[in-house]
């Protein structure tokens, strides 16, 4: 096989020298990771439960929890700002409220603050009842911020750095229907002077969800036993009266949940275990059951009673409480549960099991799981080599073929060198995907794309490509002999790096198989994970391979000659095409004022390279005109790309109103109002997904069925980096766009296929 090289060769087809291409290489592979933070530290070991990173984020396979604050006005003495744990859980995991419930335990948080300040206790958001099998346990889905009020002292004095830094040691117990402990370090940095506010949304709907405050005083109290004699009280019975309830809520059913452990039989049902009514303005609660672990009666017992969930967003979208906290007076004595004693040896063991429990040993996927994800790997590989953003490498390759000749020996070396090249260039790709994710970052397939730095630099090196292809300049007449001719004493490297800027191009497609394998093998531990990784370079070099050792797969091409110069020139056109899309891409991240800036910067490159190939004095003097208009658009244009995301426009032929923006509120807020539900995960820069876009979900019968079956649509765009669309790919196992999810409910998703069809689509609407 040839070298597959990236440009033709030097006489016919001059190429790009090993030392352009490792420059390249080496900067694309350096600007992938710019949008991640500093503090993040890389660690492959995805299994562990435990992690000491001492950064804001702590990820794990089941959460991301961060530490972020609320401080608009700074940090002033006297005054009060908040700190919070934010958890963004994976679906169907939870965590716990203060009272856990049948099983399970709360989140500890234990702080490392400077002098002059000190943390106050959490202001529980108002939990859910979560019922496992015979059990029911109070906490968490989806994504909770526990709040936590901070207090300046009076005499606090600010730090001459004027940063203040807060750390915090927070375990937590995750569960599904399994249970995992986890923990974590964190730390912040928070100005003292500046105003601190990113997360004002977060902190608004923590403060939302708060229980508000009763001041009258209800009653619990104990039933005694008419059968019995006086004196005795019936031991496992307990009926409240609550009183203070806004008068909007009589007749309304309500939910409670008691702050006191081991009390209440928590699985203990509404209407059927005991009964609730109102008498007036007082909600009572007759005959709820206590807890076989009960212990002494208690004075008082501190509840909170709630609006079911299907009013809770109502009445959160009119800032109305949804909860409200009573302190009850308890009248009378039940007889405490007797409670049986552990033996020391068995006290013994359970302490010894508290020791490990925390870092539970890695578990390595099932050999049924590996197989399949290495299958899929190849295959997706093998079908990445059809995506439209891998045609502009693959034009090219052509003449390598040609250019060759009859030359085997080349042939085969050149081919396994553009083999390594691919290879190591997934798996290095894949390991930085899965240390950074690791470190806290909320990355998937194509995360380099999501950076409008690197979508820069590809347009930049395409317009370069494109220009040495339309024979507006050689590569030796720019450069030193000695570089120039490089490439003749370093074939085997020129082949390999040719392979790794291939990798640069194509990895941000997804092909069918491909998007599954990878999901899989984000969960994988990392050796298995980096495995997958190599199966897909395999997959997509594999044909080049053949082709080098197989004579007859290229036997079609004709001999090199003069046709190879006029192919060469064509194959300009689809660079061009290249950066036609990559400035389309960063119009939408940045701007189309950040689009204008990336075009005046290309026009003014090509400008400088068409100088540097005059001859004669006017080389000199415009060379020298065009290096200062670089270096001046340079200037101007680097704030615009850099720019924070682009408000999205509104799309026209009244698409804007078919497609709405998603959110994972917003589906499961759909899903509870029994609407279906079709989510199109996408980015600018999947060529893919605009085909996709352009094409079946476009088409009239697709759009025609969705109104008909009263459909939802709603478009997750990942151009740039968005966490919350990272953790919803994770959570259907995948890793990249596209991915196209119909959600029906009371069934599972419905995960189509990267090339969508609209018989795919139409098929699965028919089954709703």
């Amino acid at each position: 096989m040839p070298s597959l090289p990236i440009l033709p060769r030097l006489n016919l087809s001059p190429r790009l020298s090993p030392f352009v291409l490792w420059f390249f290489a080496l900067i694309l592979i350096a600007t992938s990771a710019l949008p991640i933070s500093a503090r993040a530290q890389i660690n492959l070991g995805l299994s562990s439960s435990k992690t000491s990173t001492s950064a804001a984020v702590v990820q794990t396979p089941r959460v991301r929890a961060e530490l972020v604050a609320q401080a608009p006005d700074g940090i002033a003495a006297g005054q009060t700002f908040w700190l919070g744990l934010k958890l963004a859980h994976e679906p169907d995991w939870h965590t716990y409220w203060k009272n856990a419930g049948d099983s399970g335990l709360p989140t500890e948080l234990q702080w490392q603050l400077p002098a002059g300040l000190s943390a106050g206790a959490i202001d529980w958001p108002t939990p859910h009842a979560l019922r496992v099998g015979p059990l029911v346990n109070y906490g968490y889905e989806n994504t909770v911020l526990l709040p936590i009020p901070v207090k300046v002292a009076s005499d606090f004095k600010a730090p001459e750095s004027g940063m203040v830094e807060v750390r915090l040691s927070a375990s937590w117990l995750i569960c599904r229907v399994e249970c995992i402990p986890e923990s974590g370090e964190f730390a912040l940095q928070i100005p003292v002077g500046g105003s601190t506010a990113t997360h004002s949304e977060d902190f608004f709907k923590a403060q939302a969800q708060l229980p508000a405050a009763l001041s009258d005083n209800g009653k619990a109290s104990i039933q005694a036993d008419a059968n019995a004699a006086k004196g005795t009280v019936l031991d496992d019975r307990i009926s409240l009266r609550v009183t203070g309830l806004p008068a909007a809520l009589q007749g309304k059913t309500l939910e409670f949940y008691p702050e006191n452990a081991e009390t209440f039989r928590h699985a203990a049902e509404s209407g059927k275990d005991w009964q609730q009514r109102w008498e007036g303005n007082v909600w009572v609660a007759e005959g709820i059951p206590l807890s076989d672990m009960r212990g002494e009666t208690p004075k008082q017992l501190a509840i909170v009673i709630a609006l079911a969930n299907k009013d809770r967003i109502a009445a959160m979208g009119k800032g109305e409480p949804i909860a409200w906290r009573s302190t009850l007076d308890v009248s009378g004595q039940w007889t405490p549960a007797m409670m049986a004693s552990v033996s020391p040896a068995l006290a013994a063991a359970l302490e010894a099991n508290k020791n490990t429990a925390a870092a539970p040993a890695p578990t390595s996927a099932s050999n049924t799981g590996i197989w399949a994800a290495l299958l899929g790997g190849l295959i997706g590989g093998l079908i990445l080599n059809l995506m439209p953003c891998v045609f502009p490498v693959l034009a090219i390759k052509v003449l390598g073929f040609a250019g060759h000749g009859q030359n085997r020996r080349a042939q085969k070396i050149s081919g396994l060198a553009y083999t390594a090249g691919v290879v190591l260039s997934f798996v290095a790709l894949g390991a930085l995907l899965l240390g950074l994710r690791a470190a806290g970052q909320q990355l998937g397939w194509g995360f380099q794309l999501q950076s409008p730095i690197v979508v820069s630099l590809l347009a930049t090196l395409f317009t370069v490509l494109g220009l040495n292809l339309a024979g507006l300049f050689e590569f030796g007449s720019l450069l030193p002999s000695h570089i120039a001719s490089a490439q003749a004493r370093n074939p085997v490297l020129d082949s390999f790096l040719s392979g790794v800027l291939a990798v640069a191009i194509a990895s941000p497609c997804t092909a069918p198989f491909m998007g599954a394998s990878l999901g899989f093998a984000i969960d994988m531990p990392s050796a298995q994970a980096l495995t997958v990784f190599a199966a897909l370079g395999v997959g997509m070099v594999l044909p080049y391979l053949l082709a080098s050792f197989v004579p007859a797969v290229v036997s079609w091409l004709p001999r090199p000659g003069a046709w190879m110069e006029t192919f060469r020139r064509a194959m300009a056109f689809p660079m061009f095409a290249t950066v036609v899309w990559l400035v389309w891409v960063l119009g939408h991240q940045s701007g189309m004022d950040a689009a204008a800036a990336l075009l005046a910067l290309l026009l003014v490159l090509a400008a400088l390279i068409w100088a540097l190939g005059l001859s004669g004095k006017s080389r000199l003097a415009l060379s020298a005109i065009a290096v200062l208009l670089v270096a001046g658009v340079g200037y101007y244009a680097a704030p615009l790309i850099t720019a924070p995301p682009a408000e999205p426009a509104q799309a026209q032929n009244g698409e804007g109103q078919l497609w709405q923006p998603w959110t994972a509120d917003k589906v499961q807020s759909l899903q509870a109002a029994n609407q279906p539900v079709f989510v199109d995960f996408t980015a600018a820069w999947c060529v893919t997904c605009q085909v996709n876009k352009r094409t079946t979900l476009s088409h009239a019968d697709v759009l025609a069925a969705f109104e008909q079956h009263k459909v939802q649509l709603l478009r997750a765009d990942w151009t740039r980096q968005d966490p919350a669309i990272t953790q919803a790919l994770h959570a259907l196992g995948r890793s990249g766009v596209p991915v196209y999810v119909l959600y029906v409910p009371g069934k599972p998703p419905v995960v189509m296929s990267e090339l969508l069809s609209k018989s795919e689509v139409l098929d699965a609407l028919q089954k709703i």
